[in-house]
């Protein structure tokens, strides 16, 4: 299993050097790649497989690979292959699958990796891939928004690797269990790059601009699956100490209830999407010990989302209330929404309920409440106006892709299905009809502009300093070790 796990790793960097020297075979290859890591993936669950190997002793390179890891190469592998469906009748040149198989491939590499420098090697491509992937179109906004990205991502790594750096002096290794022995330093540099590459809490505000404005296919590259790249690594440090399991549940609720504070008040379909990951990252990390399944379904309904939005005839929800939309547009459109709520007969459901009955007894009425949020906001798009227009053809590729991300979602259904209890379905069902009501008789009446002003490439940057004085003061509150 070893010498497969570097082959597997291996395959896609070969495959994006071979595109490079027949762009004619560009996309076929970077299929081949994605589905490569379908089949790795379904194996490691499958299987159950649990192994961990190192390839050079103290210095790294230290991996893992267990069904938490499975989960999310999964969600890499089914979004690269939507994505690259969605986009097989474009004129994407062979650069452009050339990098989205490399950064598939990355994106893989920090899934497994356990040690902090190989993380890092591991995100800095991520951030220059995805860099790349953004100002794609090379329109004066899409630069802008690329070297927005690039600017603030490469500035936290830095802190990021300063953490580092902290760990291996304190330990003489970069394994992520070398945290608990390093000092408070190590802890607060490490986890401010995480948190702001993973768009947590309020150093997450960053990221909404970029997804609102890159192209559909990259918007849902980076909110289905790129932003993760940052949250299994702290579920792998949750494992190291209750105290570091605490404050990440913690951040978790705060990252959901942000989240969904925006997205109810947002109008701007993208961003709201965008948001709304913010918020569903807030369920991964609030319960991080089941946070790969919720990963598996949020990225798929996500990827979902935004394809889906790439044909739509406008961004404003407002308009689109009043207009309507095409049914062959809504019907994903809307299974998607329905999944996000975690409406039985979707795996979203079972991960909701899993994440759940994980939490703690003071994360229960908080994560309940966001998730009435969370249908609240959805059911402007389950209950948007649609009609046939056969005069506006809806290409072949995006209902292939689409009719993909929605069968998983079915089909993954079996995962957790000791979640089909009647206790369950009931208060799915209870959630459901109050973000109904909220809707039907607050929410529609209700006009509020929400100033972005906290999203201004100022205050971002002003952020970074905050979250290092946030992080040490739940360092303090809950007395931990690492002080």
């Amino acid at each position: 299993m070893i010498n497969l796990t570097i082959v597997w790793i291996a395959i896609p960097l070969l495959l994006g050097f071979i595109i490079s020297l027949t762009p004619k075979l560009g996309k076929y290859l970077a299929l081949f790649g994605s589905l490569i890591s379908v089949i790795y993936s379904l194996q490691i669950l499958f299987n159950n497989i649990n192994l961990s190997f190192q390839l050079l002793d103290n210095f790294g390179v230290t991996f893992r690979v267990d069904s938490l890891s499975g989960y999310f190469i999964l969600t890499n592998a089914i979004v690269t292959t939507a994505v690259i469906i969605y986009c097989w009748q474009q004129e994407k040149t062979a650069f452009f699958y050339g990098q989205i198989i490399l950064l598939h491939t990355s994106l893989n590499s920090a899934f497994i990796t356990t040690d902090f420098i190989t993380l890092y090697v591991a995100l800095e491509v991520i951030g220059m891939i995805a860099f790349t992937l953004i100002v794609y179109p090379r329109t004066d906004r899409s630069l802008w928004i690329g070297l927005r990205y690039l600017f603030i991502s490469s500035i936290v790594m830095l802190f990021y690797l300063g953490g580092s750096i902290l760990v291996y002096k304190a330990n003489n290794s970069f394994y992520f269990e070398g945290l608990k022995n390093s000092p408070p330093e190590a802890f607060v540099l490490i986890f401010l790059g995480l948190l702001v590459k993973g768009g947590i809490f309020i150093s997450g505000l960053w990221l909404p601009l970029t997804h609102a404005e890159s192209e559909s296919p990259v918007s849902a590259l980076l909110s289905g699956i790129v932003v993760k790249a940052s949250i299994l690594p702290l579920i792998r440090c949750a494992e190291i100490s209750e105290d570091i399991d605490f404050i990440i549940r913690l951040l978790g609720v705060g990252t959901a209830i942000l989240g969904v504070f925006y997205a109810l008040l947002e109008k701007d379909i993208k961003r709201m999407f965008a948001f709304s990951t913010i918020s569903q990252l807030g369920f991964i990390l609030a319960s991080p010990s089941v946070g790969g399944f919720y990963a598996l379904t949020h990225g798929l309904a996500k990827c979902t989302l935004f394809l889906t939005a790439g044909y739509l005839p406008t961004r404003n929800l407002s308009e689109l209330k009043k207009n309507g939309i095409n049914t062959s547009i809504w019907i994903p459109l809307s299974l998607a929404s329905i999944s996000m709520i975690g409406f039985p007969f979707f795996s979203s459901f079972e991960a909701k309920v899993l994440t759940i009955d994980n939490l703690l007894s003071w994360q229960v009425i908080p994560m309940n409440i966001v998730a009435i949020g969370t249908t609240i906001y959805f059911f402007q798009l389950i209950l948007l106006p649609h009609k046939s227009e056969k005069d506006r053809k809806i290409s072949f590729n995006l209902l292939l892709a689409v009719t993909l991300l929605i069968f998983m979602l079915l089909s993954t259904n079996i995962i957790y299905y000791e979640a089909y209890i009647l206790i369950n379905i009931i208060k799915a069902l209870i959630i459901v009809l109050l973000g109904f009501l909220f809707y039907r008789f607050i929410l529609r009446k209700i006009v509020i502009n929400v100033p972005r002003i906290l999203e201004e490439f100022d205050n971002i940057v002003g952020f970074l300093t905050l979250m290092c004085i946030l992080l040490y003061g739940v360092l303090l509150m809950v007395n931990s070790p690492l002080l």
